[in-house]
């Protein structure tokens, strides 16, 4: 079979990625951080920007605060001579989707995808309130803070966790944070010197955490993520590809054997809010239950509740790792978190040795949608279970 030749389904794999640095202000331009890690990407896929095929991003013009600004980002893939590009106003996790299913058609073989979010540049809270109901919550100037804060109460009064398991979490992230060098400084500074397992935080650690002051009750400081700038890309590549590529350049293919998303009513009061439906429905169609056991899951879980409501969700077993890079509460580069967590999760199979790895991204309040990525380090043969749409 040689590179041309058109096979519809071919398995697709991450044949490469890179992450940027991670900070809280970055002094580099969007389209800065954009050049260094596509350039990276390719680098590690062993591929030029003329084999790419097919090149999709995830970004918003909100941050920036500019029209069509994700436009000036096509200056680090290289738009002359001209490429077959789109973009979605997501984040980049759902311009991985796009390009999944463009090779799965079959008339490309190789995709570049990368996500970017300079959340510095803006106020998240007035920024992101753009993503609610315009008739009745965005006039009210709801902020996803105060979202995220009647989501954890309505959790906790259900009895499901308490303030002392959201602090775990947190507990755990920083931990994780500290040993992870693409987390926000500050986070990592703040991981330090935490001794327990990233499994089980001391006592003495929780309750540090749990005597700081609420921000929005009952979230604290540290169940909350950092403002984040970053960016992040991947490659991906079908089987024939990603083959020969192995051959000639030694990369370790991380296929996808499932991809998925779905979404919920965008009115928060229309759902319950300590379930996550559409995560369950994602997982199961992209194939959860037919593989053997997730060893790693990495979820963009951006508030501490939510890895708890998430966990749940997806059924994980109770020996499954979550977010061993400290997830959303160590770097959240707005739409480029749910990407960064695919990557984490492909960095799980092709740099720890882990067999089955699980992506997640959310976008929306109160993870109104969701996007589940399953990985493995065999492309193997995925079988939808459940309700699919």
């Amino acid at each position: 079979m040689t590179d041309n030749e058109r096979v519809f389904g071919e398995p697709v794999a991450i044949v490469g990625y890179a992450l940027s640095p991670m900070s809280e202000f970055a002094e580099a331009t969007e389209v800065q951080l954009c050049l260094d890690v596509v350039t990276r990407a390719l680098v590690s896929a062993g591929l030029e920007r003329k084999e790419i095929d097919f090149t999709c991003s995830g970004s918003a013009d909100y941050l920036s605060g500019g029209t069509f600004t994700f436009v000036a980002n096509l200056d680090a893939v290289g738009a002359w001579p001209p490429i077959r590009e789109s973009h979605v106003e997501m984040d980049g996790a759902w311009a991985l989707h796009e390009a999944w299913v463009r090779l799965l058609i079959g008339d490309e073989r190789t995709a570049l995808v990368f996500g970017s979010g300079k959340s510095s540049t803006g106020d998240l809270t007035r920024v992101l309130n753009l993503q609610t109901d315009p008739y009745y919550l965005a006039p009210l100037g709801v902020d996803p803070l105060s979202l995220a804060a009647l989501q954890a109460r309505a959790l906790l009064d259900t009895g499901k966790a308490t303030e002392r398991d959201l602090a775990a979490v947190a507990a755990r992230a920083r931990q994780a944070a500290a040993a992870n060098p693409h987390a926000v400084p500050a986070g990592a500074a703040a991981g330090r010197g935490l001794t327990a397992s990233p499994a089980a935080p001391s006592d003495a650690e929780i309750d540090a955490l749990l005597a700081g002051e609420y921000v929005r009750s009952p979230l604290r400081e540290h169940d909350a993520p950092p403002v984040t700038d970053g960016a992040c890309a991947l490659v991906l590549a079908t089987a024939s590809v990603a083959n020969r590529l192995a051959a000639e350049h030694g990369i370790s293919p991380v296929w996808i054997t499932g991809l998925e998303h779905f979404v919920e009513p965008h009115q928060p009061g229309m759902r319950d809010l300590t379930d996550s439906v559409s995560t369950r429905k994602a997982a199961q169609a992209a194939g959860l239950g037919a593989g053997g056991p997730v060893e790693v899951a990495e979820l963009s879980a951006t508030y501490s509740h939510e890895e708890i409501i998430l966990r749940d969700a997806l059924g994980l077993p109770a020996d499954c790792v979550v977010n061993p890079s400290g997830g959303a509460l160590a770097a959240n580069p707005v739409m480029a978190t749910g990407l960064v967590r695919v990557v984490e999760a492909a960095r799980a199979i092709r740099e720890q040795g882990r067999g089955r790895a699980l992506a997640h991204a959310t976008s929306g309040p109160c993870l109104q949608q969701n996007l589940v990525c399953l990985l493995s380090r065999e492309p193997g043969e995925r079988e939808p279970q459940g309700e699919t749409r």
